[in-house]
């Protein structure tokens, strides 16, 4: 199809959100072209990853007309907003390292949230070549012991155990700001600088790219997006009921309570704390889930 006649604002095409920055996204067309798109109103739920129909309005210009069934959809949230982080995923790699350290709790949400949306997780703990990164890995074995994916990783010399992990998926890279994404991105794509001045190209005015999540292809089966830092990760859209089953290893010790509605905090006969005692459940695991669940009682009776 000829570019004029894209034009035809009766006509759509199909196309993939590669990049979104607020209200405006970037879109890749089948063909490979960019089209800096926004979307009609105030709608602001398209994600990185989404798969979208366009009308174009004019030269590389277009308007989301709508939004394709997902498979999968990562976001986080507080009392005021939902942030999208990618849509379409098939797993997400949650990069940790031990300088600056890692924060456990903004991990356990990370896993939760993963295990809320029922996408896979795999934990990469990145600089592997600093001293400190032995007790990191220490550390991060709990996470091992309850059946992630644990994946010790020097970007900057090898990254090639990342590399494989990724074929065949669609990815999303999370984590806290400093944990070595953007040397994982480039080291996987050398030329991701080029790609990302073709993002801001197409959105003209030469926009920065570096806060906003974008999508690269490794190859026509695999995929990656990489998201903005990570300093803080809510999880309101989460019901409190639920969100003991994201824990995994508390879901064999559910519904043995003596309360139907424990909420697992401080209730007599309560059979998660019966387990941290045995020792069969992580003390400061159940400290990050009761850390959360109090935060979402407490917004739930906001909102009432």
């Amino acid at each position: 199809m000829s570019r004029a006649g894209k034009k035809d604002p009766t006509s759509t095409q199909a196309g993939t959100v590669v990049a979104s920055y607020g209200r405006q996204f970037t879109v890749e067309l089948a063909d490979g072209a960019l089209t800096a798109c926004v979307t009609r109103g105030k709608r602001t739920d398209v994600a990185c990853g989404d798969r979208v129909a366009i009308a174009l309005t004019g030269p590389d210009q277009g308007v989301i007309e709508s939004i394709d069934k997902r498979v999968s959809l990562f976001y986080r949230s507080d009392i005021q907003r939902q942030k999208l982080i990618a849509a379409n995923v098939t797993q997400i790699v949650i990069v940790a390292a031990a300088s600056p350290p890692f924060h456990p709790e903004l991990l356990d949400r990370c896993l939760a949230a993963a295990e809320d949306a029922a996408i896979p997780a795999v934990l990469a703990l990145n600089k592997m070549d600093l001293p400190a990164s032995k007790q990191a890995l220490d550390k991060l074995q709990l996470y091992r012991n309850l059946g992630y994916t644990l994946l010790p990783l020097a970007a900057k010399i090898d990254i090639a155990p990342l590399r494989e992990r990724l074929a065949g998926h669609t990815s999303v890279l999370v984590g806290q700001s400093g944990m070595g994404k953007s040397t994982i991105i480039n080291r996987l794509l050398p030329d991701a600088d080029a790609r990302v001045g073709d993002l801001s190209a197409a959105l003209g005015g030469g926009r920065h790219t570096t806060t906003h999540a974008r999508l690269y292809h490794l190859d026509a089966a695999s995929h990656i997006i990489d998201s903005p830092g990570l300093q803080e990760f809510g999880l309101v859209h989460v019901e409190p009921a639920h969100l003991a089953h994201a824990f995994v290893e508390f879901r064999s010790h559910l519904g043995h309570c003596k309360f139907n509605d424990c909420r697992h905090l401080t209730e007599p006969g309560c059979a998660i704390s019966q387990a941290v005692e045995r020792g069969e459940i992580d003390a400061l695991r159940v400290e990050s889930y009761r850390k959360l669940v109090v935060q979402l009682l407490k917004k739930r009776q906001h909102w009432q």
